[in-house]
């Protein structure tokens, strides 16, 4: 294809290690225990240790899929490759339009989140610091992940697996400590449906509570934009986005089943992500300094998960303005570090801009709740497009490669799973569980949407004029050999 860039992602840059470390960062375990799964609480009550189990169940049948892809193609261009190989390369320049969208916009997430923690915590041990003074923290972490992505992705992902490591131990030390002191009020029963909440009992409240935390899963597919840069990619993608998911899952559970126990499952239904019915509550009430580690793993888990998409988001540019579907500025590569530059400059601009414009205009915690929301419910739609793209994929391979239960079956069971979390994320009142958005929170369909139409006239361009670079959405350039010397600038067609 004349003009295309040949110019690559430094290739065998990181192991195992690191990429586990990508997708589990990605998830925000720390946060995920702290604020998202606590959401649950409201449903099923003491009985959500039963939901989080079964959240874990319903998200290794998706984790399987983008696992089998993530093998069979290992591609910068991730879930956008997958749509295109399994599906149609239109599907597949829509799935990495919308994705590269909301990639982009967890770094912002997730630094409001870093702000207003921070500045709360901060007003409420010295009342002299100013609530309002959340900003400089935001600004902060977006310039620690624009360093780390600079300096190339050894640097980025061995940043993410410190980070990683330090929350997950943090909460795993903590959730040990509160197992111990529960002493006879460890039991079992917080695994059956008896400790629902009022008015949701029994199986009712445990599907509506795993409804809310299956949110807590998303990011185990953010390895796989990081093949390229991978040793061994079929092998190691595998093994870390189920890896991810399974493990963060038992995490989960463990940590989830620790609070419930100390807290008491028949009171659990008024537990939240704030206040003293909450882990920075119980820690601070119960557990002197230790209130400091669980907060510092909190502020840890925002950045980490900042650093981990602004890699994926980068990442999935990087491969779609490689074959000039992306404008193709979002190919450039640092000479030395090999870093999608260009990428992380937007990926920056983007970050500063949101966490300022709607962090000032509404607040940074509605600012967050509007952005939450956009991004989930484009990560799920792309999750149920990936269980398609999977059976789609192994169908056309043949009876060969087909497994009927690992791509057919497992693809069915994941998009049952996500489906409700979809329509749960966007609002819609399809189960009485749900609660409708309210503005501006309630702007996220809107935005999505006209995103959305945008990228089909986009599509609709560049099948007009170069049908050629839609179709190269489901190249796997891992798959050819490198270019001849002579050819560097130009690949053949």
């Amino acid at each position: 294809m004349r003009g295309e860039t040949t110019e690559a992602l430094r290739p065998d840059a990181i192991g195992l290690r690191e990429v586990l470390f990508q997708s589990v960062t990605a998830m925000a375990p720390a946060a995920a225990v702290a604020a998202s799964i606590p959401s649950g609480a409201a449903f099923a009550g003491g009985s959500l240790p039963l939901s989080v189990l079964i959240a874990l169940v319903a998200c290794l049948f998706t984790a399987s899929c983008v696992a089998e892809l993530a093998r069979e193609l290992p591609a910068a261009g991730s879930v956008a490759t997958y749509a295109a190989r399994g599906l149609h390369p239109a599907v597949g320049f829509l799935v990495g339009w919308g994705y590269v969208f909301v990639e982009m916009l967890v770094p912002p997430l997730l630094l409001l989140q870093l702000g207003f923690t921070t500045a709360g915590t901060l007003h409420e041990e010295w009342t002299a610091y100013p609530a309002g003074l959340w900003w400089p923290w935001s600004l902060a972490g977006a310039a620690v992940i624009a360093a780390a992505g600079y300096l190339g992705v050894r640097a980025s992902a061995r940043f993410g697996t410190v980070l990683g490591v330090f929350e997950i131990l943090v909460l795993l030390v903590f959730a040990g400590w509160l197992v111990i002191k529960a002493g006879g009020g460890n039991t079992l029963s917080v695994f059956g449906t008896s400790h629902t909440a009022d008015g949701y009992s029994g199986i009712g409240g445990v599907f509506a509570g795993s409804v809310y935390t299956v949110l807590a899963f998303a990011g185990f597919e953010a390895a796989a934009p990081l093949a390229e840069e991978t040793r061994d990619p079929r092998r190691t993608m595998h093994r870390a986005v189920l890896g991810a998911a399974l493990g963060i899952g038992l995490f989960y559970v463990v940590t989830t089943y620790a609070m419930t126990v100390y807290f008491g499952p028949e009171k659990f239904a008024g537990f939240g992500a704030s206040g003293g019915a909450s882990w920075e509550g119980v820690a601070r009430a119960s557990f002197g300094f230790f209130w400091v580690l669980v907060f510092l793993a909190v502020v840890n888990s925002t950045i980490a998960n900042a650093n981990a998409c602004a890699n994926v988001s980068t990442r999935t540019a990087f491969a779609l303005a490689r074959i000039r579907v992306f404008p193709a500025l979002l190919a450039t590569l640092h000479p030395r570090h090999r870093s999608p530059v260009a990428g992380i400059v937007v990926q920056t601009v983007v970050a500063v801009g949101a966490v300022l414009g709607l962090g000032f205009g509404y607040d940074p915690v509605t600012a967050f709740l509007l952005l939450a929301t956009v991004i989930v419910t484009v990560v799920i739609g792309v999750y149920i497009v990936v269980n398609l793209a999977c059976a789609g994929h192994f169908l056309r391979g043949g009876r060969a490669s087909l497994k009927p239960v690992r791509h057919l079956l497992f693809p069915v069971l994941g998009i049952a799973a996500f489906i409700p979390a979809l329509l749960t994320a966007a609002g819609l009142p399809v189960f009485d569980f749900v609660t409708e958005l309210t503005a501006p929170v309630s702007y996220a369909g809107p935005v999505v949407g006209v995103w959305m139409a945008l990228g089909v006239v986009v599509l609709l361009a560049l099948i007009r004029r170069h049908p050629d670079r839609v179709a190269e959405t489901a190249r796997v350039h891992l798959d050819e050999p490198a270019a001849h010397p002579d050819q560097k600038g130009t690949v053949p067609r």
